[in-house]
Protein backbone atom coordinates (compact mmCIF):
# COMPACT_ATOMS: atom_id res chain seq x y z
CA UNK A 1 0.00 0.00 0.00
CA UNK A 2 2.84 2.37 1.00
CA UNK A 3 4.36 1.44 -2.10
CA UNK A 4 1.48 1.89 -4.37
CA UNK A 5 1.56 5.83 -2.65
CA UNK A 6 4.65 6.22 -2.84
CA UNK A 7 4.17 5.97 -6.85
CA UNK A 8 1.01 7.68 -7.18
CA UNK A 9 2.65 10.81 -5.73
CA UNK A 10 5.94 10.42 -7.09
CA UNK A 11 3.93 9.99 -10.62
CA UNK A 12 1.66 13.18 -9.81
CA UNK A 13 5.08 15.21 -8.83
CA UNK A 14 7.03 14.37 -12.27
CA UNK A 15 3.87 15.08 -14.42
CA UNK A 16 3.13 18.46 -12.11
CA UNK A 17 6.37 19.41 -12.75
CA UNK A 18 7.29 18.93 -16.61
CA UNK A 19 3.59 20.61 -17.14
CA UNK A 20 5.45 23.54 -14.98
CA UNK A 21 8.37 23.41 -17.07
CA UNK A 22 6.62 23.54 -20.01
CA UNK A 23 4.12 26.01 -18.83
CA UNK A 24 7.59 28.19 -18.54
CA UNK A 25 9.15 27.52 -21.95
CA UNK A 26 6.26 28.68 -23.78
CA UNK A 27 5.44 31.84 -21.39
CA UNK A 28 9.12 32.38 -22.03
CA UNK A 29 9.26 32.40 -25.79
CA UNK A 30 5.80 34.33 -26.21
CA UNK A 31 7.50 37.04 -23.69
CA UNK A 32 10.09 37.24 -26.35
CA UNK A 33 8.33 36.88 -29.43
CA UNK A 34 5.65 40.09 -27.81
CA UNK A 35 8.78 42.05 -26.79
CA UNK A 36 10.47 41.69 -30.45
CA UNK A 37 6.83 42.79 -32.14
CA UNK A 38 6.94 45.70 -29.94
CA UNK A 39 10.79 47.25 -30.48
CA UNK A 40 9.92 46.42 -34.46
CA UNK A 41 6.46 48.56 -34.41
CA UNK A 42 8.51 51.71 -32.00
CA UNK A 43 11.02 51.68 -34.75
CA UNK A 44 8.57 51.33 -37.89
CA UNK A 45 6.88 54.35 -35.74
CA UNK A 46 9.59 56.42 -35.37
CA UNK A 47 10.39 56.35 -39.18
CA UNK A 48 6.54 57.09 -39.44
CA UNK A 49 6.73 60.56 -37.94
CA UNK A 50 9.76 61.81 -39.44
CA UNK A 51 11.98 62.37 -42.52
CA UNK A 52 14.60 59.90 -43.78
CA UNK A 53 17.14 59.61 -41.65
CA UNK A 54 21.14 57.53 -40.91
CA UNK A 55 20.58 56.84 -37.21
CA UNK A 56 19.01 57.72 -33.38
CA UNK A 57 20.23 58.92 -30.06
CA UNK A 58 17.26 57.84 -27.74
CA UNK A 59 16.88 57.86 -24.10
CA UNK A 60 14.17 58.35 -21.41
CA UNK A 61 12.51 60.73 -19.05
CA UNK A 62 9.72 61.44 -16.81
CA UNK A 63 6.82 63.44 -17.35
CA UNK A 64 4.08 63.61 -14.58
CA UNK A 65 5.60 60.40 -12.97
CA UNK A 66 5.02 58.67 -17.35
CA UNK A 67 7.51 57.25 -19.19
CA UNK A 68 8.62 59.55 -22.17
CA UNK A 69 10.88 58.13 -24.65
CA UNK A 70 12.56 60.77 -26.91
CA UNK A 71 14.59 59.87 -30.68
CA UNK A 72 17.07 61.99 -31.77
CA UNK A 73 16.97 61.45 -35.56
CA UNK A 74 20.19 62.21 -37.30
CA UNK A 75 21.24 62.58 -41.11
CA UNK A 76 25.46 62.59 -40.87
CA UNK A 77 25.84 65.41 -38.02
CA UNK A 78 22.64 66.98 -38.71
CA UNK A 79 19.71 66.72 -36.50
CA UNK A 80 16.46 66.30 -38.92
CA UNK A 81 13.77 66.04 -36.34
CA UNK A 82 12.90 64.30 -32.97
CA UNK A 83 10.24 61.41 -32.52
CA UNK A 84 8.84 61.69 -28.82
CA UNK A 85 6.86 58.32 -27.38
CA UNK A 86 4.65 59.60 -24.45
CA UNK A 87 1.55 58.71 -23.38
CA UNK A 88 -1.91 59.83 -21.39
CA UNK A 89 -3.59 58.19 -18.93
CA UNK A 90 -6.92 59.88 -19.28
CA UNK A 91 -8.51 58.17 -22.03
CA UNK A 92 -11.84 56.70 -21.97
CA UNK A 93 -11.19 53.44 -21.95
CA UNK A 94 -7.67 53.79 -20.15
CA UNK A 95 -4.33 54.82 -21.46
CA UNK A 96 -3.33 56.08 -24.71
CA UNK A 97 0.04 55.82 -26.29
CA UNK A 98 1.03 58.28 -29.32
CA UNK A 99 4.72 58.59 -31.21
CA UNK A 100 5.01 62.10 -32.17
CA UNK A 101 7.50 63.73 -34.94
CA UNK A 102 9.18 67.04 -34.58
CA UNK A 103 11.03 69.08 -36.69
CA UNK A 104 13.85 71.26 -35.09
CA UNK A 105 11.64 74.25 -34.64
CA UNK A 106 9.19 71.81 -33.14
CA UNK A 107 6.30 71.87 -35.41
CA UNK A 108 4.22 68.09 -35.32
CA UNK A 109 5.06 66.49 -38.28
CA UNK A 110 3.20 63.19 -37.31
CA UNK A 111 1.22 61.01 -34.96
CA UNK A 112 1.32 57.31 -34.86
CA UNK A 113 -1.56 56.15 -32.42
CA UNK A 114 0.93 52.93 -30.84
CA UNK A 115 -2.01 52.03 -28.34
CA UNK A 116 -5.45 53.08 -27.15
CA UNK A 117 -8.43 50.92 -26.09
CA UNK A 118 -11.56 53.80 -26.77
CA UNK A 119 -15.06 52.77 -28.19
CA UNK A 120 -14.83 51.04 -31.21
CA UNK A 121 -16.21 53.85 -33.82
CA UNK A 122 -15.84 56.60 -31.62
CA UNK A 123 -12.78 57.48 -30.12
CA UNK A 124 -10.84 54.61 -32.17
CA UNK A 125 -11.48 56.95 -35.25
CA UNK A 126 -7.91 58.97 -33.57
CA UNK A 127 -6.20 55.83 -35.80
CA UNK A 128 -7.96 57.27 -39.15
CA UNK A 129 -5.78 58.23 -41.58
CA UNK A 130 -6.64 62.19 -42.38
CA UNK A 131 -8.94 61.97 -38.73
CA UNK A 132 -10.06 65.59 -37.11
CA UNK A 133 -7.59 65.71 -34.37
CA UNK A 134 -4.52 64.99 -36.61
CA UNK A 135 -5.43 67.62 -38.90
CA UNK A 136 -5.93 70.27 -35.86
CA UNK A 137 -2.29 69.99 -34.90
CA UNK A 138 -0.03 69.34 -38.35
CA UNK A 139 2.58 71.17 -39.42
CA UNK A 140 1.53 73.40 -35.89
CA UNK A 141 3.60 74.37 -32.59
CA UNK A 142 2.36 73.50 -29.23
CA UNK A 143 3.74 76.30 -27.68
CA UNK A 144 2.34 78.97 -30.26
CA UNK A 145 -1.61 77.39 -29.30
CA UNK A 146 -4.03 77.21 -27.24
CA UNK A 147 -3.71 73.38 -26.89
CA UNK A 148 -7.25 72.08 -26.21
CA UNK A 149 -10.17 71.20 -27.41
CA UNK A 150 -12.57 74.37 -28.98
CA UNK A 151 -15.26 72.81 -26.14
CA UNK A 152 -13.12 73.63 -23.65
CA UNK A 153 -11.81 76.92 -24.98
CA UNK A 154 -9.26 76.26 -27.27
CA UNK A 155 -8.29 75.75 -30.72
CA UNK A 156 -8.76 72.05 -31.34
CA UNK A 157 -11.39 69.86 -32.95
CA UNK A 158 -12.08 66.70 -31.12
CA UNK A 159 -13.71 63.65 -32.74
CA UNK A 160 -17.90 63.68 -32.78
CA UNK A 161 -18.84 61.89 -29.35
CA UNK A 162 -15.89 61.21 -28.36
CA UNK A 163 -14.64 64.28 -26.64
CA UNK A 164 -12.76 62.68 -23.71
CA UNK A 165 -10.51 60.41 -26.13
CA UNK A 166 -10.02 63.59 -28.29
CA UNK A 167 -8.50 65.16 -25.04
CA UNK A 168 -6.59 62.48 -24.03
CA UNK A 169 -5.32 61.93 -27.66
CA UNK A 170 -4.10 65.44 -26.90
CA UNK A 171 -2.93 65.39 -23.77
CA UNK A 172 -0.44 62.82 -24.84
CA UNK A 173 1.08 64.85 -27.33
CA UNK A 174 1.16 67.67 -25.64
CA UNK A 175 3.25 65.89 -23.15
CA UNK A 176 5.23 64.40 -26.11
CA UNK A 177 5.88 68.18 -27.14
CA UNK A 178 7.23 68.91 -23.19
CA UNK A 179 9.62 65.98 -24.16
CA UNK A 180 10.90 67.50 -27.25
CA UNK A 181 11.39 70.88 -25.16
CA UNK A 182 14.01 69.32 -22.84
CA UNK A 183 15.72 66.99 -25.62
CA UNK A 184 15.83 70.22 -28.02
CA UNK A 185 17.84 72.29 -25.38
CA UNK A 186 15.11 74.78 -25.11
CA UNK A 187 14.05 73.79 -21.60
CA UNK A 188 16.29 72.60 -19.28
CA UNK A 189 12.83 70.47 -17.80
CA UNK A 190 9.83 69.33 -18.56
CA UNK A 191 7.25 71.69 -16.67
CA UNK A 192 4.74 68.83 -16.48
CA UNK A 193 0.83 68.95 -18.60
CA UNK A 194 -2.53 69.55 -16.61
CA UNK A 195 -4.20 66.27 -18.03
CA UNK A 196 -7.57 65.71 -20.11
CA UNK A 197 -9.96 66.34 -17.79
CA UNK A 198 -12.40 62.76 -17.87
CA UNK A 199 -15.43 64.26 -17.32
CA UNK A 200 -18.36 62.64 -19.10
CA UNK A 201 -20.47 65.66 -20.11
CA UNK A 202 -21.28 64.48 -23.42
CA UNK A 203 -24.30 62.25 -23.21
CA UNK A 204 -24.04 60.36 -26.64
CA UNK A 205 -20.68 59.74 -25.88
CA UNK A 206 -21.40 58.23 -22.55
CA UNK A 207 -24.25 56.49 -23.74
CA UNK A 208 -22.94 55.00 -26.80
CA UNK A 209 -19.39 54.30 -25.24
CA UNK A 210 -20.53 52.73 -22.09
CA UNK A 211 -22.47 49.83 -23.94
CA UNK A 212 -19.05 49.27 -26.21
CA UNK A 213 -16.37 49.76 -23.83
CA UNK A 214 -16.66 46.85 -21.81
CA UNK A 215 -14.00 44.14 -23.49
CA UNK A 216 -12.42 46.71 -25.66
CA UNK A 217 -8.68 45.30 -26.55
CA UNK A 218 -5.95 47.40 -26.99
CA UNK A 219 -5.60 47.94 -30.67
CA UNK A 220 -2.80 49.47 -32.49
CA UNK A 221 -2.79 52.84 -34.46
CA UNK A 222 -2.73 53.19 -38.09
CA UNK A 223 -0.90 55.98 -39.61
CA UNK A 224 -1.61 60.00 -40.38
CA UNK A 225 0.58 61.07 -43.45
Amino acid sequence: MKSTLFNMVAVLFSVTLIASAGVGAVNMLTVDAIAEAKALATTEAVKNVLPAFDNTEDWEMEIDQMPVKIYKALSADAVVGYAVEAMSKNGFGGAIRVMVGFSTEGKILNVNVLEQKETPGLGTKMCDEGNVLFASIKDKNPAHMNFSVKKDGGELDALTAATISSRAYYDAVKRAHEGFLVASGAKSEADGVSGATAVADDAAEASVAEENVEGAEAQEGGENE
